[in-house]
């Protein structure tokens, strides 16, 4: 009997595409990985990818090829199109623990020559500019109520206050600011991935998926080589944009800005029976008039048995993904910086804009900067209705952290287990705190039994409100 062996194709002797071949011969080949590999060259993995892949549309093969790329000096708001890929990974510069500098900012190239581009520099320096001064009475504030530890630095000190501070400070930053992120993505993501950046409406982003085509071809030649831009997209979302719709409404103050839209009825009784069908024999009609007949103990017990023995580290089973939900929110588009990582839900933004208002974090109003932050914010406004009436997707660049934006998201059980655990947590940002605790309380009011496991803090929504929103 042939011995079991597991080994690595490593990348630094083999080349993505030639690695991506290697695992793709061997369903017709007997040879092994190593043997496959040794007998390919670059022109050889070439021809199977434009056979198989291009000319055949076996687009699986290109999964095994990976790439990472280093991505610098992009405007927040082109990172939500480089993230929106659902099957990749990213690391980007956090707004939370490193500070910006005052030219630390995107112009957008359609402002080049335009009447509008001093307007919009000297209100994106007027936010950095307030975004800078108002670092200094914040950590002041924050200082003042920290005690200082034994033998402590002022260094340490710093680093351990920084993100109290930094976390109100950052609702001033435009979403010109710029930012670092890494991508490690297989080729056939990327190669969707450029498709849709090719296809934006805004010029950063297009720039930005023709070098990243351009760098991912000198690894992958022919797995990206084809991406273009995508008609299909382009014109759909200028159809629709141009289509009449409701008058909008909700403009500034919201109060209903969590609202669960939709969800499963009977979604508790599903995922009992998914489970059952996953131990049993029987079809899955069986198994859910089984689980309606339970009396409340009897459900109980399933449940207890299927989430009472979840521990900090473990996932929940994925029978959980077969009730679902839908929420309609409104959150400050710092906090949507952060939703917008939760790939496994379906997530449908507006453009970020100034007509729903901003918050106002209670550290900067304790620190007597309440003032210079509202008149920032309200030339910010200003600014972003003239650029709007030009072009709404360029106005999206001056609109601060701190306005807030609506966003349509669905997920299973499953995800709200991860987003409501993982965002609820005390070193989690207060913005997202509150979102996360607002949505699961809707979840727990509507399916008590499996949502009564999640491991949330004794912290509601209310206080986090309270304690720091003036």
């Amino acid at each position: 009997m042939p011995e079991t062996q597991i080994y690595l194709l490593s990348p630094k002797q083999l080349s993505p595409e030639t690695i991506a071949v290697a695992f793709a011969k061997t369903s017709r080949a007997p040879e092994s990985f190593q043997e496959i590999a040794e007998g390919l060259s670059d022109e050889k993995t070439a021809q199977f990818h434009e056979k198989w892949v291009v000319g055949y549309g076996h687009a699986s093969v290109a999964e095994h090829a990976v790439l990472h790329i280093a991505i610098e000096n992009v405007s927040r708001i082109a990172i939500e199109s480089i993230e929106s890929n659902r099957l990749a990974s990213y690391t980007e510069k956090s707004t939370r623990y490193q500070k910006w500098g005052p030219d630390d900012f995107n112009v957008p190239p359609e402002l080049d020559g335009h009447p509008l581009r001093d307007e919009f520099v000297d209100t994106v320096r007027l936010l950095f500019a307030a975004y800078a001064d108002s670092l200094v009475p914040a950590r002041a504030l924050v200082l003042e109520r920290t005690p200082r530890r034994e033998k402590e630095s002022d260094e340490a000190l710093d680093r351990r206050v920084r993100s109290q501070y930094v976390d109100s400070c950052r609702f001033l930053l435009p979403a010109a600011a710029l930012a670092n992120v890494g991508l490690t993505a297989n080729a056939r993501v990327l190669e969707n991935a450029i498709r849709k950046m090719l296809s934006h409406p805004l010029a950063e982003v297009r720039a930005i998926g023709e070098r990243i085509k351009e760098v991912a071809k000198a690894e992958v030649p022919t797995l990206v080589k084809y991406a273009e831009a995508a008609p299909y997209i382009i014109e759909t979302l200028r159809d629709f944009s141009l289509t009449p719709g409701p008058s909008p409404a909700g403009r500034g103050e919201s109060q209903n800005w969590c609202e669960l839209v939709d969800y499963d009825r009977d979604g508790e009784s599903k995922v009992l029976a998914a489970t059952l069908y996953r131990a049993g024999e029987f079809n899955f009609s069986d198994a859910l008039a089984h689980v309606n007949e339970l009396n409340n103990d009897g459900r109980a017990a399933l449940t207890q048995s299927l989430l009472g023995r979840l521990g900090k580290f473990d996932i929940p089973l994925r029978e959980l993904e077969y009730c679902n939900y839908t929420f309609d929110l409104i959150m400050d588009q710092g906090a949507y910086a952060e939703f917008k990582r939760h790939r496994m839900m379906t997530q449908t933004p507006q453009l970020l804009t100034t007509h729903l208002g901003y918050d106002v974090p209670r550290l900067i109003e304790d620190a007597g900067f309440r003032a210079r932050y509202d008149a920032a914010m309200n030339q910010a406004h200003e600014t972003y209705e003239k650029l709007a009436a030009w072009n709404p997707q360029v106005a999206q660049y001056i609109v601060p952290n701190g306005y807030r934006r609506r966003v349509l998201a669905q997920f299973n059980l499953r995800s709200a287990y991860h987003f409501c655990q993982l965002r609820s947590a005390a070193n989690a940002h207060f913005s997202i705190r509150k979102i996360a605790e607002r949505m699961a309380e809707e979840i727990q009011r509507v399916h008590p039994s499996l949502s009564t496991f999640m491991n949330l803090p004794e912290e509601k929504w209310q206080d986090v409100e309270g304690k720091y929103f003036a």
